[in-house]
């Protein structure tokens, strides 16, 4: 019985195989007018909606927790993946826009700052606009990306804002020592173990009391830099586009950096505060990349991963996770790792 059902699984794979191989042929034989493959970066494009322009308008998507980590089992990495698909709309000089569609509550500090970064490069170089369309979430690291794109779209119910920076960790040496567990610790220096969960809090001599307190102003300093940062990023983001928008858009308010305190902000209240340019939907966010185009109308198109048999067999023999007990609470939380910095909004709302 056994070898029957793995002669139908290989006999499968077989067939899947030959439908990529073939389908693959025949877009390199018969090359659909609009296709176009990066070899380099082993991505294809994909037309979402065509119209009888020659313009384009690339769709770019950030969806999830941001993170420099892989995305699924094919072991994509988000950042290089949207590096990868602004580079693929640089080099086709049909593109002359992009669209930013964000839908996500933050994540990683480096990695918000990277794709930050790329955004901004890719404007600056090609002088083409980045139009921001917010999704249900757009908070905390979903914002930073999105702040120095030219114009930012939102829906009235888009939860964005969350300007601000955590650094998440947990004490369990009261639960090592209920159940007998006594750490033993050798360390270079006083402060090497700084932020470690299995250190005991209590009944601290006066010498570690002032080596905690230490610790905790040299985390804070660190935060705040890093939340300084974030402040800069936004001002210089809303403060170039509302220069090249020529007050079409929406200016930061004098005391906007009062609103910039870790508060989630509903998209209509980021428009009264300058963070957002205009409410609406994707549909809104495209007619704005044509007007900054100066362009009647365009094609969208989307850069992604081709399909074939490897990636098939990864999807389906890749890593084995090690099997967990999992609560469904109806939404994947964030799994935000100890001594890390994140750019994140520290709740979900769902209806």
């Amino acid at each position: 019985m056994i070898w029957k059902i793995l002669t139908v699984v290989f006999l499968a794979l077989f067939v899947i195989s030959l439908l990529y191989n073939l389908a693959g042929f025949s877009r390199g034989v018969f090359p659909h007018p609009r296709a176009m493959t990066d070899r380099n970066q082993n991505l294809e494009e994909i037309m979402v909606s065509a119209t009888n322009s020659d313009n384009k308008i690339a769709l770019i998507e950030v969806d999830g927790i941001i993170s420099s980590g892989e995305i699924d089992r094919s072991g994509v990495d988000m950042v290089q993946y949207i590096k990868d698909q602004l580079k693929m709309a640089e080099r086709d000089t049909d593109v002359k826009a992009v669209i930013l569609k964000v839908n996500s509550p933050g994540g990683e500090v480096l990695a918000s700052d990277e794709i930050n970064k790329a955004l901004t490069k890719f404007q600056d170089q090609t002088h083409r606009p980045v139009v921001v369309s917010m999704g249900t979430l757009a908070a905390s690291g979903g914002y930073y990306v999105s702040a120095p794109c030219r114009w930012i779209v939102a829906n009235e119910l888009t939860i964005t804002g969350s300007i601000g920076v955590i650094m998440h960790g947990y004490n369990y040496r009261q639960l090592m020592d209920k159940i007998g567990i006594h750490p033993m610790v050798f360390k270079s220096g006083r402060f090497k173990d700084m932020l470690s969960g299995e250190r005991d809090d209590k009944n601290l001599t006066p010498e570690q009391q002032r080596t905690r307190d230490e610790e905790d102003q040299m985390v804070q300093s660190l935060i705040d830099e890093t939340f300084n940062k974030f402040k800069e990023v936004v001002k210089t983001g809303r403060t170039r586009a509302a220069q090249e928008n020529e007050g079409q858009g929406r200016a930061l308010v004098d005391d906007w950096q009062d609103f910039a305190d870790g508060r989630v902000l509903s998209g209509k209240q980021a428009l009264n505060f300058g963070f957002v340019d205009e409410l609406g939907d994707f549909d809104t966010a495209l007619k704005r990349a044509e007007s900054l185009a100066k362009i009647p109308s365009a094609s969208v198109v989307q850069y992604r991963m081709p399909v074939d048999l490897g990636s098939v067999l990864m999807r389906l023999f890749g890593k084995t996770d090690v099997p967990a007990i999992k609560v469904d609470l109806g939404v994947d939380l964030p799994k935000l790792e100890a001594g890390r910095l994140y750019f994140i909004a520290p709740m979900t709302v769902l209806h």
